[in-house]
């Protein structure tokens, strides 16, 4: 259905490709940081920030929570209140389309900005620190 490969960003790279490279290059430099970090520390050290790689929230997730959480207050507002709210459902569902075929929206932007990484991004320290576990 979507093969045309001009219009669909590949999934795993998607967001990096929207990204402006100094964000990407500042949190490809953290992840860096924090192995040389980590190569200091016990394999007990490793194996928390293993765990706490397991629960870090990733931009999909951030756009998500965001994306749903808009759509439902503005559902509510326009169904309690103006139907004007109706509207901003409206957008963010086409801002989630435009980020799931393109991988960019206005919001990721903002998000990425707050280096909030991607599950690639975050997969990367993972698999990094697992080489370091004695």
């Amino acid at each position: 259905m979507f093969s045309d490969t001009t219009f669909l960003r590949p999934t795993s790279k998607k967001v990096n490709m929207n990204t402006p490279p100094h964000i990407n290059e500042e949190i490809m430099r953290e992840i860096d940081e924090s192995i040389n970090l980590y190569r200091k520390k016990s394999s007990h050290e490793i194996k928390d920030r293993l765990n706490e790689l397991d629960h870090e929230w990733d931009t999909e997730r951030v756009l998500e929570m965001n994306f749903a959480s808009l759509a439902l207050w503005s559902s509510l507002l326009g169904l309690l209140g103006s139907k004007k709210w109706l509207f901003l459902s409206g957008v963010a569902s086409v801002f989630m389309m435009q980020h799931a075929l393109k991988g960019w929206c206005p919001p990721l932007s903002v998000i990425r900005r707050f280096k909030i990484r991607t599950a690639w991004e975050i997969n990367q320290e993972r698999e990094k620190l697992k080489k370091l576990i004695h």
